[in-house]
């Protein structure tokens, strides 16, 4: 039955993002407070689908954690579940992305339209130098602009391997960073279509004050995200230990 309810959502998934991302082509030409409107629904229609169709819900912890204006929110990442889940519960996102995707037809357009950050990779050390000013740009405007501390989704279990490229960006933006913890990688597997049931957990933790080294940055951010989302994990399991071949089969594929 997981197959069958996943193959059901996956099409679903991918009808109602077409059919959304259509409809709402107009708001491209009037805002991008009115594109924003849509890509929130999208997200939402998402997990009320995910909820509906494979009994899977996602429930979201330490809101009281996340600042109302400008900060930097730094989240585990083990799947695109999470990068969906977000734009729920998000006042005004930016996320930084790695530039090809905005050469996607289509959806490269909503990306640009909704005024995401997109850096060159191929640039060395001037892409450090572009998503800085990327960063207070977007800040100055009162945003939350979302990175991924380790720049890949890692499957769980994986060893951490967090960049120094958010630690530079807190330090230079002088503003709080929000660290998120997560269990989506067991309900939304890396290269696998299966959604078995039962609650995603998003939790965010409370924000590190901008002052820290680089160093000691990474050590904190590392030590607040990685307890954190093992005990998720492990509540996960322990409710659901047929969770563990969705695990298995994320790590086969990675």
């Amino acid at each position: 039955m997981i197959l069958i309810r996943s193959l059901v959502f996956n099409v679903a998934f991918y009808l109602s993002f077409i059919l959304l991302m259509i409809i709402g082509l107009p708001t491209m030409i009037i805002s991008r407070g009115s594109v924003l409107i849509v890509v929130r629904l999208w997200a939402r229609v998402s997990l009320w689908l995910l909820a509906t169709i494979c009994g899977t819900k996602v429930e979201f912890r330490g809101l009281h954690n996340l600042p109302k204006g400008a900060a930097i929110i730094a989240p585990k990442h083990q799947s695109f579940l999470e990068t969906i889940a977000l734009i729920a519960v998000l006042s005004d996102f930016t996320y930084i992305l790695k530039k090809e995707l905005i050469a996607i037809p289509f959806f490269g357009w909503w990306l640009k339209a909704s005024d995401q950050i997109a850096i060159d990779r191929a640039k060395g050390s001037g892409t450090l130098a572009q998503l800085q000013k990327a960063v207070r740009e977007k800040l100055a405007l009162g945003r939350q602009v979302v990175i991924f501390p380790e720049g890949t989704r890692k499957p769980i279990g994986a060893a951490p391997a967090y960049k120094t490229g958010v630690a530079i960006l807190c330090a230079d933006c002088a503003v709080p960073c929000t660290p998120v913890a997560l269990n989506a990688g067991l309900f939304w597997p890396r290269r696998s279509m299966l959604r078995p049931p039962g609650t995603v957990v998003i939790e965010f933790l409370p924000p590190i004050k901008p002052g820290l080294d680089k160093r000691q940055f990474i050590q904190a951010l590392e030590t607040a995200i990685e307890p954190a989302t093992d005990a998720l994990v492990n509540e996960a399991l322990r409710a659901n230990p047929g969770l563990m071949f969705s695990q298995k089969v994320d790590a086969a594929a990675a």
